[in-house]
């Protein structure tokens, strides 16, 4: 990967995916700002590794821009920006429009703000880049999951968008991944028909999409693209 001085963004990196994704880019010997709304063991172990930790609630407005005003009290310039903070709610009569509303925020607006105020951060960094991370969800929609489904396909709009905006100096791109990681409950028969949905039929972990994200950072010549990292799923 392209060294830099500037730090690389992450957000949510406080557990399973954008904590493994931050671990490794500090083993790259990159400086590493995340973010984090709930104080966990990964938020932690972060720290002593040298990452500099900063609270974030992307649910408003409000939170978001207080975010990106106390990001720049640490920093001058990125490296990139990693958009992995996701929210995932169910959607009942009684939540449906608080649940959407959430979603929106976390998945949309705030990247969509982030990367609108903190382009100045990224323009100091030669290359420089933007990844949104989405959802596989998205090529096909969910019945059960419109709201998660709808603000993730908005976040794929977003890549293309702002690829456009900031070409050719900021590279904008996406990540889809399907499933990566079972969570300890997850039963025999949970886990034997979500891994029958690919073709691969693995759980591969965290590190795959790291790799993707190594190929973004590095290639000069991609952007406004999101990597489909699904195993398979639309070929099954």
């Amino acid at each position: 990967m392209t060294s830099s001085a500037a730090p690389i963004l992450i957000t949510g990196a406080g557990q399973r995916v954008g904590l493994h994704c931050a671990q490794r880019l500090l083993e790259d010997g990159h400086r590493v700002i995340f973010t984090y709304r709930t104080e966990r063991p990964g938020v932690r172990a972060l720290r002593d590794l040298g990452a500099t930790a900063l609270f974030a609630d992307f649910s408003s407005e409000t939170g978001i821009f207080a975010f990106i005003s106390d990001l720049k009290t640490h920093t001058d310039s990125l490296r990139a920006i990693v958009h992995n903070a996701s929210e995932w709610l169910a959607e009942t009569p009684d939540t449906d429009a608080a649940a959407f509303t959430r979603m929106f925020s976390v998945h949309m607006l705030a990247p969509y703000l982030i990367n609108l105020h903190c382009a100045d951060l990224l323009q100091r960094s030669t290359p420089a880049d933007i990844v949104h991370i989405g959802d596989d969800v998205t090529r096909k929609g969910s019945s059960k999951h419109i709201g998660y489904c709808a603000s993730k396909a908005g976040l794929d709009s977003l890549t293309l968008s702002f690829a456009a905006k900031y070409a050719p100096g900021i590279k904008v791109n996406g990540i889809a991944p399907a499933l990566l990681l079972f969570n300890a409950d997850d039963d025999a028969a949970y886990r034997a028909k979500a891994l029958a949905k690919s073709a691969l039929g693995i759980e591969p972990g965290s590190e795959v999409i790291y790799q993707s994200l190594r190929y973004l950072l590095d290639s000069p010549y991609v952007t406004g693209t999101t990597l489909t990292v699904n195993g398979g799923r639309h070929v099954k």
